[in-house]
Protein backbone atom coordinates (compact mmCIF):
# COMPACT_ATOMS: atom_id res chain seq x y z
CA UNK A 1 0.00 0.00 0.00
CA UNK A 2 2.58 2.25 0.84
CA UNK A 3 4.57 1.55 -2.31
CA UNK A 4 1.38 2.94 -4.64
CA UNK A 5 0.59 5.74 -2.07
CA UNK A 6 4.48 6.72 -3.20
CA UNK A 7 4.18 5.73 -6.75
CA UNK A 8 0.75 7.69 -6.86
CA UNK A 9 2.37 10.88 -5.25
CA UNK A 10 4.82 10.56 -7.96
CA UNK A 11 2.85 10.93 -10.42
CA UNK A 12 1.01 13.59 -9.08
CA UNK A 13 4.18 15.76 -9.11
CA UNK A 14 5.19 14.62 -12.52
CA UNK A 15 2.09 16.62 -13.62
CA UNK A 16 2.35 19.49 -11.65
CA UNK A 17 6.04 19.48 -13.18
CA UNK A 18 5.18 19.33 -16.75
CA UNK A 19 1.99 22.28 -15.92
CA UNK A 20 4.66 24.21 -14.28
CA UNK A 21 7.33 24.25 -16.92
CA UNK A 22 4.97 24.80 -19.78
CA UNK A 23 3.78 28.26 -17.98
CA UNK A 24 7.46 29.02 -17.15
CA UNK A 25 7.98 28.59 -20.93
CA UNK A 26 5.05 30.36 -21.98
CA UNK A 27 5.45 33.07 -20.10
CA UNK A 28 8.92 33.24 -21.13
CA UNK A 29 8.20 33.08 -24.93
CA UNK A 30 6.57 36.48 -24.45
CA UNK A 31 9.79 37.58 -24.78
CA UNK A 32 8.97 37.85 -28.80
CA UNK A 33 6.56 41.11 -28.26
CA UNK A 34 9.36 43.48 -27.24
CA UNK A 35 6.19 45.48 -25.30
CA UNK A 36 5.32 42.70 -23.17
CA UNK A 37 6.44 42.70 -19.44
CA UNK A 38 5.12 39.19 -18.50
CA UNK A 39 7.63 37.16 -18.77
CA UNK A 40 9.45 37.89 -15.31
CA UNK A 41 6.63 36.23 -13.73
CA UNK A 42 8.05 32.90 -14.42
CA UNK A 43 10.57 32.82 -11.69
CA UNK A 44 7.46 33.18 -9.45
CA UNK A 45 5.58 30.52 -10.97
CA UNK A 46 9.22 28.01 -10.92
CA UNK A 47 9.04 29.00 -7.35
CA UNK A 48 5.37 28.27 -6.64
CA UNK A 49 5.85 25.01 -8.50
CA UNK A 50 8.78 23.58 -6.29
CA UNK A 51 7.15 23.82 -3.38
CA UNK A 52 3.96 22.12 -4.49
CA UNK A 53 5.79 19.43 -6.18
CA UNK A 54 7.76 18.96 -3.02
CA UNK A 55 4.45 19.08 -1.28
CA UNK A 56 2.44 16.58 -3.72
CA UNK A 57 5.65 14.34 -3.68
CA UNK A 58 5.89 14.31 0.14
CA UNK A 59 9.78 14.42 -0.16
CA UNK A 60 11.89 14.48 2.86
CA UNK A 61 13.75 17.51 4.00
CA UNK A 62 17.03 15.53 3.59
CA UNK A 63 15.66 15.17 0.29
CA UNK A 64 14.94 18.17 -0.65
CA UNK A 65 16.38 20.40 -3.44
CA UNK A 66 16.41 23.54 -0.87
CA UNK A 67 18.54 22.86 1.83
CA UNK A 68 20.19 25.04 4.78
CA UNK A 69 21.19 22.43 7.35
CA UNK A 70 23.38 20.30 4.55
CA UNK A 71 25.40 23.25 3.28
CA UNK A 72 28.69 22.35 4.77
CA UNK A 73 28.42 19.07 3.64
CA UNK A 74 27.31 19.98 0.28
CA UNK A 75 30.40 21.99 -0.44
CA UNK A 76 32.49 19.32 0.33
CA UNK A 77 31.09 17.19 -2.32
CA UNK A 78 33.84 16.42 -4.88
CA UNK A 79 34.01 19.17 -7.46
CA UNK A 80 31.29 21.45 -6.44
CA UNK A 81 34.03 24.09 -4.68
CA UNK A 82 35.23 24.34 -8.16
CA UNK A 83 32.15 24.78 -9.90
CA UNK A 84 30.97 27.26 -7.40
CA UNK A 85 33.68 29.75 -8.28
CA UNK A 86 33.39 28.96 -12.10
CA UNK A 87 30.72 31.55 -12.82
CA UNK A 88 32.85 34.12 -10.89
CA UNK A 89 35.51 33.93 -13.29
CA UNK A 90 33.10 33.37 -16.87
CA UNK A 91 31.74 36.82 -15.39
CA UNK A 92 34.53 38.47 -15.70
CA UNK A 93 35.88 36.70 -18.94
CA UNK A 94 32.52 37.67 -20.37
CA UNK A 95 32.58 41.15 -19.58
CA UNK A 96 36.62 41.58 -21.07
CA UNK A 97 35.96 39.73 -24.06
CA UNK A 98 32.37 41.80 -24.69
CA UNK A 99 34.49 44.87 -24.08
CA UNK A 100 37.05 43.88 -26.81
CA UNK A 101 34.36 43.10 -29.30
CA UNK A 102 31.69 45.30 -28.67
CA UNK A 103 33.47 48.25 -26.21
CA UNK A 104 31.25 50.02 -23.93
CA UNK A 105 28.25 49.41 -25.36
CA UNK A 106 27.99 45.72 -24.14
CA UNK A 107 28.57 46.85 -20.81
CA UNK A 108 25.64 49.85 -20.98
CA UNK A 109 23.38 46.73 -22.35
CA UNK A 110 23.91 44.51 -19.70
CA UNK A 111 23.28 47.53 -17.06
CA UNK A 112 20.23 48.40 -18.59
CA UNK A 113 19.07 44.89 -18.82
CA UNK A 114 19.15 45.09 -15.02
CA UNK A 115 18.23 48.37 -14.05
CA UNK A 116 14.62 47.75 -14.30
CA UNK A 117 15.47 45.45 -10.92
CA UNK A 118 18.15 46.98 -9.48
CA UNK A 119 19.15 50.10 -7.84
CA UNK A 120 22.67 50.93 -9.01
CA UNK A 121 22.71 53.91 -6.88
CA UNK A 122 21.56 52.91 -3.28
CA UNK A 123 24.48 50.14 -2.32
CA UNK A 124 22.41 48.36 0.51
CA UNK A 125 19.27 47.89 -1.70
CA UNK A 126 21.49 46.67 -4.27
CA UNK A 127 23.18 44.21 -2.38
CA UNK A 128 19.55 42.78 -0.83
CA UNK A 129 18.06 42.68 -4.39
CA UNK A 130 21.06 40.92 -5.93
CA UNK A 131 20.43 37.92 -3.17
CA UNK A 132 16.94 37.91 -3.54
CA UNK A 133 16.62 37.20 -8.08
CA UNK A 134 19.33 35.42 -7.31
CA UNK A 135 17.89 32.76 -4.81
CA UNK A 136 14.74 33.54 -6.37
CA UNK A 137 15.69 32.54 -10.25
CA UNK A 138 17.90 29.37 -8.57
CA UNK A 139 14.70 28.26 -6.97
CA UNK A 140 12.76 28.51 -10.12
CA UNK A 141 15.11 27.44 -12.73
CA UNK A 142 17.44 25.14 -10.89
CA UNK A 143 15.41 23.82 -8.17
CA UNK A 144 12.20 22.86 -9.83
CA UNK A 145 12.58 23.42 -13.95
CA UNK A 146 16.12 21.70 -13.74
CA UNK A 147 15.75 19.26 -10.88
CA UNK A 148 12.36 18.03 -10.81
CA UNK A 149 12.36 17.74 -14.40
CA UNK A 150 15.44 15.63 -14.27
CA UNK A 151 13.45 12.96 -12.45
CA UNK A 152 11.40 12.75 -16.07
CA UNK A 153 13.76 13.20 -18.90
CA UNK A 154 17.58 12.80 -19.39
CA UNK A 155 19.60 15.21 -17.40
CA UNK A 156 21.35 17.09 -20.32
CA UNK A 157 17.81 17.97 -22.16
CA UNK A 158 17.09 19.43 -18.71
CA UNK A 159 19.93 21.28 -18.39
CA UNK A 160 19.81 22.45 -21.75
CA UNK A 161 15.94 23.62 -21.99
CA UNK A 162 16.46 25.24 -18.46
CA UNK A 163 19.06 27.08 -19.59
CA UNK A 164 17.75 28.03 -22.66
CA UNK A 165 14.50 29.04 -21.00
CA UNK A 166 16.81 31.05 -18.32
CA UNK A 167 18.22 32.84 -20.93
CA UNK A 168 15.67 34.05 -22.91
CA UNK A 169 14.14 34.99 -20.27
CA UNK A 170 17.13 38.02 -20.14
CA UNK A 171 16.64 39.22 -24.04
CA UNK A 172 15.91 42.52 -24.14
CA UNK A 173 16.02 44.60 -27.19
CA UNK A 174 19.57 45.80 -28.87
CA UNK A 175 22.05 45.21 -31.03
CA UNK A 176 21.85 41.94 -32.63
CA UNK A 177 25.02 41.01 -32.04
CA UNK A 178 25.53 42.16 -28.42
CA UNK A 179 22.04 40.40 -27.65
CA UNK A 180 23.53 37.66 -29.06
CA UNK A 181 26.34 37.32 -27.15
CA UNK A 182 24.77 38.38 -24.00
CA UNK A 183 22.22 35.74 -24.09
CA UNK A 184 24.76 32.88 -25.22
CA UNK A 185 27.04 33.56 -21.87
CA UNK A 186 23.69 33.74 -19.77
CA UNK A 187 23.05 30.15 -21.10
CA UNK A 188 26.56 29.27 -20.47
CA UNK A 189 26.34 30.23 -16.68
CA UNK A 190 22.88 28.82 -16.23
CA UNK A 191 24.59 25.26 -17.47
CA UNK A 192 27.35 26.05 -14.80
CA UNK A 193 24.40 26.42 -12.49
CA UNK A 194 22.83 23.49 -13.38
CA UNK A 195 25.79 21.18 -12.65
CA UNK A 196 26.48 22.77 -9.46
CA UNK A 197 23.09 21.74 -8.28
CA UNK A 198 23.76 17.80 -9.77
CA UNK A 199 26.43 17.73 -7.80
CA UNK A 200 25.39 19.24 -4.57
CA UNK A 201 21.35 18.76 -4.88
CA UNK A 202 20.98 21.78 -3.03
CA UNK A 203 20.11 25.27 -5.11
CA UNK A 204 21.11 27.03 -1.77
CA UNK A 205 24.67 26.32 -3.34
CA UNK A 206 24.04 27.41 -6.46
CA UNK A 207 22.55 30.31 -5.53
CA UNK A 208 25.83 31.09 -3.60
CA UNK A 209 27.53 30.51 -6.67
CA UNK A 210 25.39 32.71 -8.80
CA UNK A 211 25.00 35.33 -5.98
CA UNK A 212 28.87 35.40 -6.42
CA UNK A 213 28.99 35.42 -10.05
CA UNK A 214 26.81 38.75 -10.15
CA UNK A 215 28.59 40.70 -7.33
CA UNK A 216 31.82 40.11 -8.63
CA UNK A 217 30.88 41.36 -12.05
CA UNK A 218 28.59 44.26 -10.79
CA UNK A 219 31.87 45.33 -8.74
CA UNK A 220 33.96 44.73 -12.12
CA UNK A 221 31.69 46.95 -13.80
CA UNK A 222 32.22 50.40 -12.04
CA UNK A 223 35.67 49.40 -10.83
CA UNK A 224 36.82 49.01 -14.28
CA UNK A 225 34.30 49.44 -17.15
Amino acid sequence: MKKQQTTGNDKRSAVFTFIGITVMILLTLTKVVPSSTIAGYSVFVGIAFFFITEAVSKTRGSESGLRFNTIVTDFKKPGVLLWVLLPSASGIATLVVGNLIFGGEFVAHVVGRTSSILSFDKVALLIGQVIIAAFGEEIAYRGFFFGKSAKLFPIWVCAVVSSAAFAAGHIVTGNTGIVAYDIATVFIDSLIFSVIYHKAGNCVISTFSHILGNAISLVAVFVFF
